[in-house]
Parts: C-alpha cells; structure tokens; sequence
C-alpha cells in the first residue's frame, strides 16, 4: 500500500510504498477514506515533540471502513491500559501507559490502516468523510476544552482554526457569546469568525468590548496566557488546549488575582468522543476543509504552518 512517513524529524515526510498492516486480535482493519491534519502533525513532523517510533505513519483524525462495511472514526488516543490510577478514575486520557494515533501507533496518513476497536468511533451517517474527519481531534480536543471552561456566556477563543472554527458553532448553539482572536491583520480570518457566529472578532493584542468568562487557547504561543488573563473577569478560566506551547512569560499577580484559574486539557477520552459526535450532526458543525491528496500531506503540512487556509486540512484517501 501506499503510505506516507516521517523517518526523522525536522525533514520532509516521504511517499512510501510498504506492506499491508495486519490487525492483531482485538484491532479492525480499516481502509483509509479521509484523515484530517492536526498541529500535532506539525509539531511531529517539525520535531518540536518526540516521536518515538520511526518511522510512522502520521495522521490521527481517520475516517475508514472495516471489511464488513462500517464507517468508523479513529481518535488521537489509541489504546490504554485500562488499569492505572486514571483509567480506574475515568481519566484515561491521562493514562501513564497511553498510546496515541499517529505517534506510537501507525495512523491515516496511508491507504489501510489497523486500530483497536474499543477506541474507534462510530460517526454519524449524515457527515460526510472529509466533514467527519475534522471532528476526530479538532472537535473532540475542543469540546473537552470548552466543557472544562465551565459554563460562562462569554466565551474567547484564541487561534481560529480547525478546533476554534467547530467549537464556535458549539458554543453558538449552546446560546453563549464569542469573540474571537486572530493575528494582527488577519482580517479574512476574523471574519471567518464572524460568518459562524461570533458577536466579536480582532487581534490577538486587542481588548474585546466585554471582560471573558473564559477563554480557550488553540494556538501554541504562550505569551497568549498572559494576554488572555488581561481580558478574563473574575473567577474566570484560562484553557490552554494545545499538545505544544512555546514558553508562557512572566506576568503580574494581579492578573491571576480574584480567582482566575489556567488550566490544560490532555487528549481525550471514549466519553468525550460519543457525546461530541452525538452532538455534532444537532448543531449542526459544518467543518470548513481545503482537501489534498495523499500524496499532499508534506504541502498540507506547510500549509497548515503558513496559515494558508481557513477551517481544516483533509487528506483524501479514499477512491
């Protein structure tokens, strides 16, 4: 089969021609229709977090179909022990032993690949392929930001790209205010914002009209956590949502003061996927994608780096 791997890090991925995986007991073979391309992938491909098994096949937001024809979803998190602390308290996605897609475990960036069933997930019928694959960390890893958000009217989201432009339409539905931040400049992307609901969008350096519930941080800059803080009310949460961040500067106390919280979000767990992909097709999320063929994952990549397109970066693999 075809497939597409990073050898070493910090270097282009390469077109592959290898063998056919072979589902162990317990694991689906799928074949490949979409896969979505995460930050993660950048941050892999770009060496600014381990990969420990090389070669991989990258690609953790897969749409596939089993042999006997069912349409499923595989997720950033992969296999776990099922036994450790977390897993015992219902957070596994903190497990000490986890194994992620597209890191420890071949993903979708191929033409077959193998999962373990427990951790795949069935998608809605009515979303098509390249709008479910999106969903499958984008989504999933948004919707665990904004439920440890708690429940604030207003809501700011920081870097509006896959994550922040599904999670906006959640929180419109969910009847909250958004604003949303973007590069200084950005215009087309602040916009964007305000085409899917938010009552506000601008830079990154500006203050929006109204002090924050609570804000959401996609992107992996860390002198956004001390932005984000200054325009945070009281008793108000800070999520940083991201895998990566560069280093968080110092800032003043005060800023923190009157109970403000900063917090992170780790993966996902099975829950979090069932009810997100239960929730999708009611709001509904119309993910908004610019597709490439396999064989494109390198310049999706680059893309992706650039802040060349809006929304998602979909692999299609499929026929």
């Amino acid at each position: 089969m075809q497939a597409i791997l990073l050898e070493r890090p910090g270097e282009p991925l390469r077109v592959a021609t290898v063998e056919d995986p072979v589902p162990a007991p317990g694991q689906l073979r799928l074949r490949v229709l979409a896969c979505a391309v995460c930050r993660t992938d950048l941050h892999l491909r770009d060496a600014e977090i381990p990969a420990p098994k090389l070669p991989v096949v990258l690609g953790h937001q897969i749409v596939g179909v089993t042999d006997d024809g069912r349409r499923v979803g595989v997720p950033w998190l992969g296999w776990t022990d099922g036994d450790c602390r977390y897993c015992r308290s219902g957070l596994e996605n903190l497990c000490v032993n986890a194994r992620f897609t597209g890191r420890d475990i071949d993903g979708g960036f191929a033409e077959w690949t193998v999962a373990d069933e427990r951790f795949c997930l069935d998608l809605p019928p009515e979303i098509s392929d390249e709008q479910a694959a999106p969903l499958l960390c984008g989504g999933l890893i948004g919707y665990r930001a904004l439920k440890l958000a708690g429940d604030g009217h207003r809501l700011g989201l920081y870097g509006f790209g896959s994550a922040a432009h599904q999670i906006c339409q959640v929180a419109v539905h969910q009847g909250r205010e958004v604003y949303a931040f973007a590069r200084s400049g950005d215009t087309a992307t602040q916009e964007f914002a305000r085409s899917l609901g938010a009552v506000w969008a601008g830079s990154s350096d500006e203050r929006p009209p109204e002090e924050l519930d609570a804000v959401l941080i996609f992107a992996p800059v860390g002198a956004l956590v001390p932005a984000a803080l200054k325009v945070l009310a009281p008793a108000g949460v800070v999520v940083c949502a991201g895998i990566h961040m560069s280093d968080i500067p110092s800032f003043p106390y005060d800023d923190l003061w009157h109970e403000r919280t900063i917090r992170s979000v780790a993966n996902l767990t099975r829950e979090d996927g069932h009810e997100f992909l239960a929730l999708a097709p009611k709001v509904p999320i119309r993910t908004t994608v610019t597709t490439y063929e396999l064989t494109e994952a390198e310049r999706a990549l680059s893309d992706l780096r650039e802040g060349a397109f809006e929304g998602s970066a979909v692999l299609l693999t499929g026929p």
